[in-house]
């Protein structure tokens, strides 16, 4: 055998840590017997996996791969624990999902409420990422699950399109743009803006969308969720930009006016991004299909 579990949860240790003193207390080992094995490690596979330097340690190539791998592997193992776990009512099991603004505010709160009572064995961590933070955070492994809106690309996950929104103006009723059908958004550009915080998904979004093209938004105040921006936007503060299916509902016990924006990076698709479904825990696999069936179940 080239190695054995502590072998892999010691190395990933270095590698986040970039400290052999500190992995080594992180996994209540000698600092003697954590060289030895990482030592041990290198002699079998015959190559170099760290540098030692005066500031703490850094993956040499070899070790960079053996990484991957050893990231890759401890998930399978803790797949593997997860799906065991259903056999023994003691022990709970774990989803960890990454979503936009959209889904954590939206329909995210419903869905969990009803998968949840149907699995009383299973918590769920769920928290506001920006797209490409979600991304990343599936890619790596500390997220099992994430759910993004618009166009994404990255190769070696699985994107599962489950469902289409469009992002609109609204108004105040009185406003100088209530009564246009629609409208571009560079139209909207002269008035004030009610926003969400930066860390949200769609604000960053629409500042992407603003630099992009050399403008600016007149941000006048911003808030921490769609209830509150419709608020500020049905007193007349400013106007915003938020997802149709949260305006509308919003609309029903506000005085807004909702407006069409012709862009084309309007329409987003909303997608559960994943490594592999496959290897997902029973649980996780079942949210995932919950996710995808929500537009059906609506």
């Amino acid at each position: 055998m080239l190695f054995d579990l502590t072998d892999l949860r010691l190395f990933i240790a270095i590698a986040e840590l970039k400290s052999m003193t500190r992995a080594a207390e992180r996994l209540h080992l000698s600092l003697a017997a954590a060289s030895s094995r990482i030592k041990e490690l290198e002699a079998r596979f015959g190559v170099r996996l760290l540098y030692r330097e005066n500031k703490g340690v850094q993956l040499a190539p070899a070790g960079e791969t053996l990484l991957v791998h050893a990231q890759q592997f401890m998930q399978q193992v803790e797949r593997l624990k997860s799906d065991m776990q259903q056999y023994n009512n003691g022990i709970k099991g774990h989803v960890r999902i990454f979503a936009n603004t959209t889904a954590v505010t939206e329909f995210m709160p419903e869905l969990l409420g009803d998968f949840l009572a149907k699995h009383p064995q299973v918590n769920v961590a769920l928290e506001e990422r920006l797209n490409h933070d979600i991304v990343r955070a599936v890619h790596e492994g500390t997220a099992d699950i994430g759910i993004v809106a618009g166009d994404i690309q990255s190769p070696g996950l699985q994107i599962l399109n489950f469902s289409t929104d469009r992002l609109v103006l609204a108004t105040a009723s009185a406003h100088p743009l209530a009564q246009s059908g629609h409208i571009p958004f560079a139209a909207t550009l002269e008035y004030d803006h009610i926003g969400l915080h930066e860390g949200s998904t769609l604000q960053h979004f629409l500042n992407r969308i603003v630099a992009e093209n050399g403008k600016q938004l007149k941000m006048r105040i911003q808030v921490r969720s769609f209830e509150a921006m419709c608020r500020m936007i049905e007193a007349g503060v400013g106007i915003g930009i938020l997802p149709q299916s949260a305006a509308q509902r919003l609309s029903r016990s506000m005085r807004l006016a909702l407006v069409e924006l012709d862009e084309p990076w309007a329409v987003r698709e909303r997608s559960v991004v994943v490594q592999q479904l496959e290897t997902l825990p029973h649980y996780a696999r079942e949210l995932v299909d919950c996710i995808c069936r929500w537009e059906q179940a609506r």
